[in-house]
């Protein structure tokens, strides 16, 4: 089981609210992905769930039994870091096997869950290596397959990808989400790349100065942005926001329109194209319309239009609405 549930969790420094006070509940088996810029909180709220920090006040529960003031070892959770923090002196089977050899466990038991977490990551053949013979996409797998032989209640990600390139990335994200599928167990992952985020949660949850400003699906997220903050923030490229005259005649302080839903050749919107780029599957435009300002345009890779161009554009009626305060309107 791992249903995590926080109750006005918060965290100060001082006079400092980092957390000003977070609800939140995670349900057993979910992948809940924490987003949000630097500095944002994310990983703060990771490491208080963890018990890696102390909470001001608030309650902490794992499966329904409060867990605020237990040690990170009595909380049945595996942490994977960012820094892999692998012993470079021992082979990739001692360093998955480290956990369970602190915790005094048979050594017949803690052979079979090495084992099985090799076989899970690909690691069967890596077993007699050392960390510095590996590439950094094997090392996070031997820092994931240190924490699945714990078989702990949840997996806590801390941006376990930062220190990839591109490409590994990308091959690393299909891994823990195909791990997640294999394993049913929850999982809790804190990155700032948005793009992961969509493509790896269940469930996702918006952090901006310590405090929730959604919760709900990538497509929810997506779809039905709550206010400007998490409208601007979820989608890529990010979502065009627009105030002043435009916005009035919709009826709203700020409108939002995304540059996939922008159509270009026809429309109430006419500007000069800026920087043009053409990716093969996709073209990114930017178009300065007077009296409105700078709008991103995502199109097919046969959008024949280059720098200079005279082009209409047309939102295509998907326009999200927002009020002054930055909520969105119905």
């Amino acid at each position: 089981m791992g249903q995590i549930t926080l109750n006005q969790v918060r965290k100060s420094f001082g006079e400092v609210d980092v957390i000003p006070g977070v609800d939140l509940d995670i349900k057993d088996g979910e992948f809940v992905v924490f987003v949000g810029p630097s500095g944002c909180g994310k990983s703060t709220l990771l490491r208080l769930i963890a018990g890696l920090e102390d909470t001001t006040s608030g309650t902490i529960s794992i499966d329904g039994k409060d867990a605020t003031a237990l040690p990170p070892a009595k909380r049945g959770l595996a942490m994977v870091f960012q820094s892999y923090a692998l012993y470079p002196h021992m082979s990739v089977k001692k360093n998955i096997g480290f956990p369970l050899k602190m915790a005094g466990m048979d050594p017949a038991e803690a052979e079979k869950r090495i084992q099985r977490a090799a076989s899970v990551l690909n690691l069967t053949n890596y077993l007699d290596r050392k960390p510095g013979q590996l590439s950094g996409g094997q090392r996070q797998r031997v820092a994931i397959g240190r924490a699945i032989v714990r078989e702990p209640a949840a997996f806590l990600f801390d941006e376990p990808l930062s220190n990839l390139d591109a490409a590994l990335r990308v091959g690393m994200r299909q891994e823990i989400s195909e791990l997640h599928q294999s394993l049913k167990t929850t999982m809790i992952y804190v990155t700032h790349d948005q793009v992961e985020a969509m493509t790896m949660a269940d469930k996702i949850v918006v952090l901006n100065a310590g405090r929730i400003e959604q919760v709900g699906s990538p497509l929810d997220l997506y779809h039905n942005p709550k206010n400007v903050f998490v409208a601007g923030f979820i989608g890529s490229p990010k979502m065009n926001l627009i105030e002043g005259p435009e916005a009035a005649k919709h009826g709203a302080h700020t409108i939002g329109a995304r540059p996939e839903h922008i159509t270009v050749g026809d429309g109430p919107w006419e500007g000069v194209v800026g920087l043009s780029e053409h990716l093969g599957s996709d073209s990114f435009i930017k178009v300065d319309v007077p009296g409105i300002g700078i709008i991103n345009v995502r199109g097919s890779g046969e959008l024949g239009v280059h720098h200079g161009d005279r082009v209409k554009l047309n939102p295509a009626g998907k326009i999200h609405r927002f009020d002054a305060n930055g909520l969105a309107l119905a």
